[in-house]
């Protein structure tokens, strides 16, 4: 097997114990178990791209518009997708609900800080900038796009919770097809990043 590869499914390995960590083991913090599961695994993807790390994290001034633009976009997606599951199944309120209960577990100033400087970061390094970029070499762009997006849902299977599972598979399909666009990591960052912080902080769909 290639070693670039036997990287990806070693570490992807590692991402659903240490999500199945945050998610079914009920001792610690929700949010500190999932930054330090999200670094980790962004650790690896940094040392793994090493010798990419110049193309990913070059910035150009299109890259901000990108990125605020994309967030928005998506938080709209997110908002039209709520109204209509909610419509259309009894069961999606109290799940979207679920997804929020996290935040009594800490300050929410706290997890605006978190999630746009890290977990927005660390989740873009290690999907984007390291699984998708490595399945997408060996296997061509719809299938790596397509793998990577469906691995990421798969990740959160552990919660129970379809809404998030689905969630989870819209923001990484729509995060992979814009890296793929864009082969930068910065516009995906700066997406990711607001994009957690409208949905999770200033404006929850609760």
């Amino acid at each position: 097997m290639n070693p670039s590869l036997r990287s990806v499914y070693l570490s992807v390995a590692a991402a659903f114990v240490l999500w199945f960590f945050i998610f079914a083991y009920p001792v610690g913090n929700f949010w500190i178990k999932l930054i330090f599961s999200a670094s980790l695994l962004a650790t690896v993807g940094l040392i793994a791209s090493r010798r990419e790390l110049k193309a990913l994290f070059t910035f150009k001034i299109r890259h901000l518009w990108v990125g605020i633009v994309s967030a928005l976009f998506l938080y709209g997606i997110f908002w039209v997708g709520k109204e209509a599951a909610t419509f259309l199944f009894s069961f999606a309120p109290g799940q979207i609900a679920s997804v929020y209960a996290t935040r009594t577990q800490l300050d929410t100033v706290l997890i605006g800080l978190f999630l746009m400087f890290l977990m927005g970061p660390t989740e873009e390094i290690y999907w984007h900038g390291f699984v998708q970029r490595r399945l997408v070499e060996r296997y061509g762009a719809s299938a790596g796009i397509l793998g990577t997006a469906a691995i990421y849902a798969l990740v959160h299977a552990v919660s129970l919770n379809p809404m998030l599972i689905l969630a989870a598979g819209v923001c990484g399909l729509f995060w992979g097809l814009l890296y793929q666009y864009e082969q930068n990591l910065i516009p995906l960052i700066i997406s990711h990043s607001l994009w957690d912080v409208l949905i999770f902080v200033l404006f929850p769909m609760t």
